[in-house]
């Protein structure tokens, strides 16, 4: 590993020559300061300081010198190149520093106002890493901010502390071998003063699954560690009878969200491994009593003490899915009456594109909006949130089924986000459906890992041609304020802001500002590459910017594409793009 400290621009190619530097004292790093537990629970407007800015997960900035009136005046301020690959980063931003994660484990501190660069680190990655790092594996979602240190989890499976101030390594730890097949594809979170952080890629046929631990934010010791698969004896045996060895999946692949009032993490949780509930062990149901095939705590919502790990509680949204349908995602807290009552909700959104809402103090369901086409769930029931599936759509092994949506769903992992100002959520969705098609293991082999199904996606029945969405909800009553379609798939997270505006990017290089009210584009911008990452807004020397990165690569983005192959994208040229109002 090496860390560079740079002076000024001026002296850039010299010091990369060397490795050595210093930084000048007007440095920005120079001033500074510790980010504090008050900081990471009311962060400064001008902060980024959360992967979803606030413990809360809004994804909402309460800037607003870029508003409904200026945007159209909005230009380039500065712009950076990143290492190639995909590129799904979110930056932390803090006293008008900007920390960037690029690709294979670049990490950089940048002037927020100038783009210049003040310090980097190179992980010193094994070549089988290097070689093996496409797609999702060798990309970082998120990092997380405390103290004076910015805490980063690599793709060789390690969590390091890097200095604020000079990038320098404060401590390494290692929580799963990479060589086992564990992958970090989100970085942690801070909740409590305790480092979160989940752990992925366990379609890699490892026994058990995979889990997420709690860390000491002085040492990265080990503190907590709780299993996303349900072990022997645990929540009763959920997983049809199969032996904990014959486990697999429940990945852990995005930060979750802190609650401090009740303190609680929530975190979602991934589908199981392989795919087809034939393949897996899951179907056909086991006869034995008090045997289920739910696969507890796949596609779930999870409750966590942060200081413990202690499962307070838990909602499973898809029991056996297997369909690849994860319910990973971000959960947005908000205080909202349901029925007259106001009620302290936790919402999410899984791949069949529904939004579905729990009481966040006991997991108790609320209620339920779809969105995108969907033939998988055939009914809700209203008080309790279960799910009837259509039988249509299970997948067997000899046959093709078709399903809206499969992978890469109807809404993936860029994220939804929620405005306070409008009381909305605004959701990137894809309308598309899937022919299915098990590739079963042959007599006598062996799971190894993978999925084991074939996807091939099409348009929705007598679609327009539109695959790209945005929707906007109104959490008071569950209605549609607006919905925004497109050719283009959506491939950014959404951006409100207190200006009055949702920023997202598509497939097709347009980075896009909405009006929050209405789904009106006030402003766009071609950039040099698909915008597929989380946008976000920050203030440096008291000047609002809009910063987002772009880059090919992401499985995800490249999985809708091929519903639109007449949209082309450059194979390489990753860039974290920054806008500004220029100046009077």
């Amino acid at each position: 590993m090496k860390t560079m400290l740079l002076a000024s621009s001026a002296l850039v190619i010299g010091l990369i020559q060397t490795g050595v530097g210093l930084a000048q004292d007007d440095s920005r790093l120079s001033s500074i300061s510790n980010v504090t537990d008050e900081m990471l629970l009311n962060p400064s407007d001008g902060d980024w300081l959360h992967w979803r800015r606030t413990y809360d997960g809004w994804g909402y900035s309460p800037l607003e010198e870029i508003n409904r009136d200026n945007v159209g005046d909005l230009t380039v301020a500065w712009s950076w190149s990143l290492t190639p690959g995909a590129t799904e980063t979110t930056p932390i931003v803090h006293d008008g520093v900007l920390f960037v994660h690029n690709n294979l484990d670049k990490v950089q501190a940048l002037d927020g106002a100038t783009g210049d660069l003040l310090w980097e680190y190179v992980r010193d990655l094994p070549q089988e890493v290097i070689d093996a790092g496409t797609g999702n594996t060798a990309t970082k979602r998120n990092m997380a901010i405390y103290e004076d240190k910015l805490i980063v989890s690599t793709t060789d499976t390690h969590i390091i502390a890097l200095d604020l101030a000079s990038g320098q390594v404060v401590w390494d730890v290692t929580p799963a071998e990479w060589t086992d097949g564990f992958r970090y594809s989100s970085g942690p979170l801070i909740a409590d003063g305790v480092v979160v952080q989940g752990m992925t890629g366990c379609g890699n046929a490892q026994p058990g699954g995979c889990f997420i631990t709690g860390h000491d934010p002085e040492t990265g010791d080990e503190l907590w560690r709780f299993n996303s698969i349900a072990q022997d004896g645990e929540a009763g045996d959920s997983w049809n009878g199969l032996p904990i060895e014959s486990r697999h999946g429940a990945s852990v692949w995005l930060a979750a969200t802190y609650d401090p009032e009740t303190n609680t993490i929530f975190s979602g949780v991934g589908q199981p491994y392989p795919w087809i509930a034939e393949m897996s062990g899951l179907l056909p149901l086991s006869e034995e009593e008090g045997v289920t095939n739910d696969a507890l705590y796949s596609d779930s919502t999870l409750a966590l003490d942060p200081q413990t790990g202690e499962l307070k509680w838990h909602f499973q949204h898809l029991p056996n899915d297997t369909w690849d349908l994860d319910y990973i995602y971000e959960r947005i807290l908000v205080d909202l009456p349901v029925d007259g009552e106001m009620r302290q909700q936790v919402v999410t959104t899984g791949k069949l594109g529904i939004v579905e809402a729990l009481d966040r103090n006991d997991g108790s369901w609320l209620w339920h909006v779809e969105t995108v086409p969907q033939n998988v769930v055939a009914s809700i029931d209203p008080e309790t949130g279960e799910k009837t599936i259509n039988e249509e759509s299970i997948p067997h092994i000899g046959e093709t089924t078709f399903n809206c949506p499969a992978d890469p769903g109807g809404r993936g992992w860029p994220a939804t986000a929620y405005s306070p100002r409008t009381e909305t959520l605004y959701l990137p969705l894809a309308e598309f459906c899937s022919n299915t098609t098990p590739q079963p293991l042959d007599p006598g082999q062996a799971y190894t890992g993978g999925g084991r199904a074939t996807f091939a996606r099409v348009p929705v029945e007598g679609s327009d041609g539109n695959i790209g969405r945005i929707d906007a909800i109104n959490l008071n009553d569950q209605s549609t304020a607006w919905s925004y379609r497109q050719r283009a798939p959506i491939t950014s997270a959404v951006l409100p802001t207190a200006g009055g505006l949702v920023f997202a990017g598509d497939w097709n290089r347009w980075f896009y500002a909405f009006d929050d009210e209405t789904g009106d584009v006030l402003w766009q911008i071609r950039t040099n590459n698909a915008v597929n990452a989380f946008p976000i807004s920050y203030e440096a020397d008291g000047k609002q910017y809009i910063a987002v990165a772009v880059g090919n690569g992401s499985s995800q983005a490249r999985a809708l594409a091929t519903l639109t192959p007449e949209l082309l994208t450059p194979a390489a040229g990753s860039v974290l793009w920054v806008f500004a109002l220029p100046e009077e």
